[in-house]
Protein backbone atom coordinates (compact mmCIF):
# COMPACT_ATOMS: atom_id res chain seq x y z
CA UNK A 1 0.00 0.00 0.00
CA UNK A 2 2.71 2.38 0.98
CA UNK A 3 4.40 2.08 -2.85
CA UNK A 4 1.31 2.62 -4.90
CA UNK A 5 0.75 6.19 -2.81
CA UNK A 6 4.47 6.61 -3.17
CA UNK A 7 4.73 6.23 -6.64
CA UNK A 8 2.40 9.32 -7.78
CA UNK A 9 4.04 10.98 -4.91
CA UNK A 10 7.49 10.38 -6.59
CA UNK A 11 6.42 11.50 -10.25
CA UNK A 12 5.43 14.97 -9.33
CA UNK A 13 8.31 15.72 -7.39
CA UNK A 14 9.92 14.79 -10.48
CA UNK A 15 8.11 16.76 -12.91
CA UNK A 16 8.15 19.84 -10.97
CA UNK A 17 12.39 19.09 -10.99
CA UNK A 18 11.71 18.56 -14.62
CA UNK A 19 10.17 21.78 -15.56
CA UNK A 20 12.48 23.85 -17.71
CA UNK A 21 15.51 21.21 -17.68
CA UNK A 22 17.37 21.50 -20.79
CA UNK A 23 19.59 18.69 -22.01
CA UNK A 24 21.29 17.62 -25.28
CA UNK A 25 20.48 14.23 -26.77
CA UNK A 26 21.51 12.69 -30.02
CA UNK A 27 19.06 10.97 -32.21
CA UNK A 28 19.14 7.23 -33.70
CA UNK A 29 21.70 6.41 -35.60
CA UNK A 30 19.89 6.32 -39.20
CA UNK A 31 19.15 10.01 -38.32
CA UNK A 32 22.67 10.78 -38.41
CA UNK A 33 22.97 10.86 -34.46
CA UNK A 34 22.13 14.68 -35.12
CA UNK A 35 22.20 16.26 -31.43
CA UNK A 36 19.02 18.46 -30.49
CA UNK A 37 17.94 20.01 -27.45
CA UNK A 38 15.18 17.84 -25.59
CA UNK A 39 13.42 18.76 -22.59
CA UNK A 40 11.79 16.21 -19.32
CA UNK A 41 9.46 19.08 -18.46
CA UNK A 42 7.85 18.23 -21.73
CA UNK A 43 8.01 14.04 -21.26
CA UNK A 44 9.76 12.94 -18.34
CA UNK A 45 11.25 9.71 -20.67
CA UNK A 46 14.01 12.70 -21.93
CA UNK A 47 15.68 11.76 -19.02
CA UNK A 48 16.67 9.00 -20.56
CA UNK A 49 20.18 8.85 -22.61
CA UNK A 50 18.64 7.18 -25.72
CA UNK A 51 15.87 8.17 -27.53
CA UNK A 52 15.39 4.86 -29.57
CA UNK A 53 12.75 4.33 -27.02
CA UNK A 54 11.00 7.13 -26.63
CA UNK A 55 9.19 7.04 -29.75
CA UNK A 56 9.91 4.31 -31.99
CA UNK A 57 6.62 4.86 -33.99
CA UNK A 58 7.71 8.54 -35.16
CA UNK A 59 10.89 7.30 -36.01
CA UNK A 60 9.28 4.33 -37.44
CA UNK A 61 7.12 6.54 -39.79
CA UNK A 62 10.01 9.27 -40.59
CA UNK A 63 12.19 5.88 -41.65
CA UNK A 64 9.26 4.48 -43.61
CA UNK A 65 7.19 7.53 -45.27
CA UNK A 66 9.88 10.55 -45.48
CA UNK A 67 11.24 10.48 -48.99
CA UNK A 68 13.85 12.82 -50.33
CA UNK A 69 12.95 16.53 -51.62
CA UNK A 70 9.78 15.81 -49.22
CA UNK A 71 8.06 19.03 -48.13
CA UNK A 72 7.25 17.62 -44.68
CA UNK A 73 5.11 19.55 -41.64
CA UNK A 74 5.55 18.61 -38.56
CA UNK A 75 2.41 19.89 -36.78
CA UNK A 76 2.48 19.85 -32.67
CA UNK A 77 6.54 19.87 -32.75
CA UNK A 78 6.67 19.39 -29.03
CA UNK A 79 10.87 19.02 -29.42
CA UNK A 80 11.15 17.98 -32.70
CA UNK A 81 11.67 14.78 -32.87
CA UNK A 82 9.81 13.72 -36.03
CA UNK A 83 10.86 17.36 -37.61
CA UNK A 84 14.49 16.70 -37.33
CA UNK A 85 14.26 12.92 -37.82
CA UNK A 86 11.95 14.36 -41.18
CA UNK A 87 15.32 16.35 -41.84
CA UNK A 88 17.44 13.87 -42.12
CA UNK A 89 15.02 11.59 -44.82
CA UNK A 90 14.29 14.45 -47.11
CA UNK A 91 18.26 15.48 -47.37
CA UNK A 92 18.65 19.33 -48.11
CA UNK A 93 16.25 19.10 -51.16
CA UNK A 94 13.67 18.55 -49.44
CA UNK A 95 12.03 21.06 -46.79
CA UNK A 96 10.82 20.55 -42.77
CA UNK A 97 8.66 23.48 -41.16
CA UNK A 98 7.83 22.54 -37.50
CA UNK A 99 4.71 24.62 -35.67
CA UNK A 100 4.71 24.44 -32.09
CA UNK A 101 2.70 27.01 -30.38
CA UNK A 102 4.54 27.06 -26.90
CA UNK A 103 7.07 29.60 -27.26
CA UNK A 104 9.58 28.15 -24.89
CA UNK A 105 9.33 25.08 -26.80
CA UNK A 106 9.92 26.99 -29.72
CA UNK A 107 12.57 28.31 -28.78
CA UNK A 108 14.29 24.77 -27.72
CA UNK A 109 13.36 23.99 -31.32
CA UNK A 110 15.11 26.91 -32.94
CA UNK A 111 18.31 25.86 -30.86
CA UNK A 112 17.98 22.82 -32.08
CA UNK A 113 17.85 24.00 -36.05
CA UNK A 114 21.06 26.15 -35.46
CA UNK A 115 23.11 22.82 -34.61
CA UNK A 116 25.17 22.03 -37.84
CA UNK A 117 23.91 18.64 -39.41
CA UNK A 118 23.83 16.96 -43.13
CA UNK A 119 19.84 17.43 -43.20
CA UNK A 120 16.96 19.66 -44.18
CA UNK A 121 16.74 23.03 -42.34
CA UNK A 122 14.14 22.92 -40.06
CA UNK A 123 11.84 26.56 -40.12
CA UNK A 124 9.85 27.24 -36.97
CA UNK A 125 6.82 28.38 -36.11
CA UNK A 126 5.35 29.44 -33.12
CA UNK A 127 2.11 29.54 -33.47
CA UNK A 128 -1.15 27.26 -32.85
CA UNK A 129 -3.64 26.09 -35.94
CA UNK A 130 -7.18 26.05 -36.49
CA UNK A 131 -10.59 26.16 -38.33
CA UNK A 132 -9.89 29.74 -38.10
CA UNK A 133 -6.79 32.20 -38.18
CA UNK A 134 -7.30 34.36 -34.99
CA UNK A 135 -6.20 34.24 -31.62
CA UNK A 136 -7.18 31.39 -29.11
CA UNK A 137 -5.80 30.79 -25.08
CA UNK A 138 -2.78 28.35 -25.11
CA UNK A 139 -2.44 26.56 -21.75
CA UNK A 140 1.17 24.92 -20.74
CA UNK A 141 -0.44 21.43 -18.86
CA UNK A 142 0.45 21.36 -15.51
CA UNK A 143 1.92 17.75 -15.59
CA UNK A 144 4.05 18.35 -18.66
CA UNK A 145 4.24 20.33 -21.84
CA UNK A 146 3.80 17.39 -24.12
CA UNK A 147 0.23 18.07 -22.51
CA UNK A 148 -0.16 21.71 -23.26
CA UNK A 149 -3.75 22.21 -25.11
CA UNK A 150 -5.83 25.11 -26.34
CA UNK A 151 -9.17 26.17 -23.88
CA UNK A 152 -11.70 24.26 -25.16
CA UNK A 153 -10.07 21.35 -26.83
CA UNK A 154 -7.56 20.04 -24.64
CA UNK A 155 -7.65 15.87 -23.43
CA UNK A 156 -8.17 15.08 -19.34
CA UNK A 157 -4.30 14.02 -18.81
CA UNK A 158 -2.84 16.95 -18.66
CA UNK A 159 -3.72 17.57 -15.02
CA UNK A 160 -4.71 21.65 -14.98
CA UNK A 161 -3.14 24.35 -16.67
CA UNK A 162 0.26 25.78 -15.16
CA UNK A 163 -0.16 29.22 -17.27
CA UNK A 164 -2.41 30.19 -20.07
CA UNK A 165 -2.00 32.85 -22.39
CA UNK A 166 -3.01 34.33 -25.97
CA UNK A 167 -1.35 33.13 -29.30
CA UNK A 168 -1.76 33.22 -33.15
CA UNK A 169 -3.87 30.14 -34.85
CA UNK A 170 -3.88 30.19 -38.17
CA UNK A 171 -5.03 27.54 -40.73
CA UNK A 172 -3.54 24.95 -43.12
CA UNK A 173 -4.53 26.63 -46.11
CA UNK A 174 -2.49 30.00 -44.99
CA UNK A 175 0.21 27.53 -44.02
CA UNK A 176 0.04 26.27 -47.58
CA UNK A 177 0.46 30.02 -49.15
CA UNK A 178 3.26 30.54 -47.24
CA UNK A 179 5.47 27.41 -47.49
CA UNK A 180 4.12 25.39 -49.76
CA UNK A 181 2.18 22.45 -50.12
CA UNK A 182 3.23 19.47 -47.92
CA UNK A 183 3.77 15.97 -48.80
CA UNK A 184 3.74 14.51 -45.34
CA UNK A 185 1.72 16.42 -42.02
CA UNK A 186 2.40 14.94 -38.85
CA UNK A 187 -0.56 16.14 -36.53
CA UNK A 188 -0.32 15.71 -32.79
CA UNK A 189 -2.30 19.01 -31.30
CA UNK A 190 -4.55 17.92 -28.29
CA UNK A 191 -7.80 17.82 -29.23
CA UNK A 192 -7.83 20.30 -32.08
CA UNK A 193 -7.20 17.79 -34.91
CA UNK A 194 -11.33 18.43 -36.29
CA UNK A 195 -10.36 22.06 -36.08
CA UNK A 196 -6.94 21.70 -38.04
CA UNK A 197 -8.67 19.37 -40.93
CA UNK A 198 -11.87 21.71 -41.23
CA UNK A 199 -9.24 24.25 -41.84
CA UNK A 200 -7.15 22.90 -44.88
CA UNK A 201 -9.60 22.11 -47.68
CA UNK A 202 -6.95 22.94 -50.25
CA UNK A 203 -4.19 21.33 -48.35
CA UNK A 204 -6.18 17.91 -48.14
CA UNK A 205 -7.15 18.43 -52.00
CA UNK A 206 -3.47 17.56 -53.09
CA UNK A 207 -3.35 14.98 -50.49
CA UNK A 208 -0.75 14.61 -48.52
CA UNK A 209 0.51 11.89 -46.22
CA UNK A 210 -1.38 12.38 -42.73
CA UNK A 211 0.25 11.34 -39.22
CA UNK A 212 -2.55 11.75 -37.05
CA UNK A 213 -3.07 11.70 -33.18
CA UNK A 214 -6.94 12.27 -32.31
CA UNK A 215 -9.06 12.07 -29.22
CA UNK A 216 -11.36 9.02 -28.79
CA UNK A 217 -14.61 11.48 -29.32
CA UNK A 218 -13.18 12.40 -32.68
CA UNK A 219 -12.29 9.59 -34.42
CA UNK A 220 -15.34 8.85 -36.05
CA UNK A 221 -15.82 12.12 -37.26
CA UNK A 222 -12.46 12.65 -38.45
CA UNK A 223 -12.03 8.84 -40.16
CA UNK A 224 -15.02 9.96 -42.15
CA UNK A 225 -13.81 12.87 -42.98
CA UNK A 226 -11.04 11.49 -44.28
CA UNK A 227 -12.27 8.29 -46.23
CA UNK A 228 -14.86 10.94 -47.87
CA UNK A 229 -11.46 12.66 -49.12
CA UNK A 230 -10.12 9.61 -50.18
CA UNK A 231 -7.44 8.19 -48.03
CA UNK A 232 -7.35 4.31 -46.63
CA UNK A 233 -6.60 4.29 -42.91
CA UNK A 234 -3.77 2.12 -41.59
CA UNK A 235 -2.56 1.36 -38.26
CA UNK A 236 0.92 2.58 -36.62
CA UNK A 237 2.46 -0.24 -38.45
CA UNK A 238 1.11 1.04 -41.58
CA UNK A 239 -1.78 -1.95 -42.00
CA UNK A 240 -4.71 -0.83 -43.64
CA UNK A 241 -8.08 -0.93 -41.35
CA UNK A 242 -11.52 -2.07 -41.86
CA UNK A 243 -13.86 0.78 -42.14
CA UNK A 244 -15.55 0.21 -38.95
CA UNK A 245 -15.07 4.17 -37.81
CA UNK A 246 -15.95 3.48 -33.58
CA UNK A 247 -12.81 0.48 -33.69
CA UNK A 248 -10.42 3.18 -34.95
CA UNK A 249 -7.64 3.87 -32.93
CA UNK A 250 -5.96 7.02 -31.27
CA UNK A 251 -3.16 7.00 -33.80
CA UNK A 252 -3.45 6.29 -37.38
CA UNK A 253 -2.19 7.10 -40.44
CA UNK A 254 -3.92 8.32 -43.66
CA UNK A 255 -2.69 7.64 -46.86
CA UNK A 256 -4.24 8.35 -50.43
CA UNK A 257 -5.83 5.64 -52.46
CA UNK A 258 -3.11 6.52 -55.00
CA UNK A 259 -0.20 6.67 -52.51
CA UNK A 260 3.37 5.92 -52.95
CA UNK A 261 3.47 3.93 -49.70
CA UNK A 262 0.62 2.23 -50.58
CA UNK A 263 2.74 -1.00 -51.42
CA UNK A 264 3.86 -0.78 -47.52
CA UNK A 265 0.27 -1.64 -46.27
CA UNK A 266 -0.94 -4.87 -46.14
CA UNK A 267 -5.20 -5.47 -47.18
CA UNK A 268 -7.95 -6.47 -45.48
Amino acid sequence: MEEEVSAPVIRTLLERFSRDRIIKRRLPRQFGSREIYVSPDSALQYWKRDLSSVAPALFDFANKLVRPGDVVWDIGANVGLFAFCAAACTGKAGKVLAVEPDPWLGALLRRSAEIPADASPVTVLSVATAEHSGIVEFNIASRGRSSNFVSGAGAHEHGGSRSSFPVVAVTFDWLAEQFGQPSIIKIDVEGMELSVLRGAAKVLESRPILILEVLYKHRAEVGRMLIDLGYRLAGTDLQFLPPILDSLPLEMVALPTDSRVTVLAGGI
